[in-house]
């Protein structure tokens, strides 16, 4: 069989823009090379990978070579990487990051602009998702690193950024919102909204912690429409700290008992080399960070 990169990359690019005309401009090729270049990826594998209809979709053949697809080509983004840094330290690099969306409120745009000062030369893309997806992107080689939350086990090579603690998050007119802290027993008579992006299994452990029964009142998997509906006064929701800045000014987080943290972890790839430029910004934030 005899695949190149180019026809991965294609393959790639028409799933990823759903269509052969957005892969073309995204690649800078013509649409009749995106069409050829498919077409002698196909025969290569023997069968179809893309419908050709309208969604543009993979085909079931296509879902189970695209995860190797993206991870071949991250593969040899890393290669080509690790080859520039023995010729220029100053090359040009990029990297794609994934976080959850409280890190890429929180804790992102510091980094950014620590890992911009120190290395002007580096693009970083970064995708936000929610948790489940952000595993399976580093995994399919989406991405070249991510920000995992309670990895277990760790990642060899990661680094442990911040922990933060599961808050109460309620109107600022609400009876409870001049307190130091409350108890979790106090939300009971308010209804409990949750995002499906990840936070159930937590607020569910603390309730368990509690000794109390988790009972959501609603879920939705958007975190902005979650705070719009406690905004709303359609109930109160339990966040990570981190989100306190994505809080309107109607909107107040509070301590919260029982205490339940989480850990926020920078990782690269498990299954196969680190991207050089992940190593780079790994090391630079661990120095930034300094001991513990």
């Amino acid at each position: 069989m005899s695949v190149t990169l180019r026809q991965l990359a294609v393959f790639v690019a028409i799933a990823d823009h759903d269509g052969f005309g957005a892969a073309a401009a995204a690649l800078g090729l013509s649409q009749s090379s995106v069409s050829h270049s498919l077409a002698s990826l196909e025969t290569a594998v023997r069968g179809e990978l893309i419908r050709r209809a309208t969604p543009v979709r993979p085909t079931p053949l296509g879902e189970v070579l695209l995860p190797h697809a993206r991870a071949t080509l991250s593969a040899a983004r890393s290669f080509d990487a690790a080859a520039a840094a023995h010729t220029s330290a100053a090359a040009a690099a990029s990297i794609s990051l994934s976080v959850p969306p409280t890190v890429a409120r929180g804790l992102l745009p510091e980094l950014l602009r620590l890992w911009h000062d120190h290395l002007p030369h580096l693009e970083v893309t970064v995708f936000e998702a929610v948790d489940d997806e952000i595993g399976q992107w580093l995994d399919s080689g989406t991405v070249d690193a991510a920000f995992l939350i309670d990895p277990d086990p760790l990642p060899r090579g990661a680094l442990h950024v911040a922990t933060d603690a599961y808050e109460a998050v309620v109107r600022s007119d609400h009876p409870l919102a001049g307190e130091d802290a409350v108890e979790l027993a106090d939300l009971l008579e308010d209804p409990l909204l949750v995002t499906t992006s990840g936070f159930g299994p937590p607020i569910e452990r603390l309730h368990a912690l509690a000794g109390l029964p988790y009972r959501p009142a609603r879920r939705v998997r958007e975190l902005l429409t979650l705070l719009s509906m406690v905004e709303a006064g359609l109930g109160v929701a339990i966040l990570p700290s981190l989100a306190a800045s994505m809080l309107s000014g109607t909107l107040t987080h509070l301590p919260l008992r029982p205490h339940l943290e989480r850990r926020l972890v920078l990782t690269g790839p498990a299954t196969r080399p680190w991207h050089p430029s992940v190593v780079t910004i790994r090391d630079l934030t661990a120095t930034h960070l300094g001991p513990g």
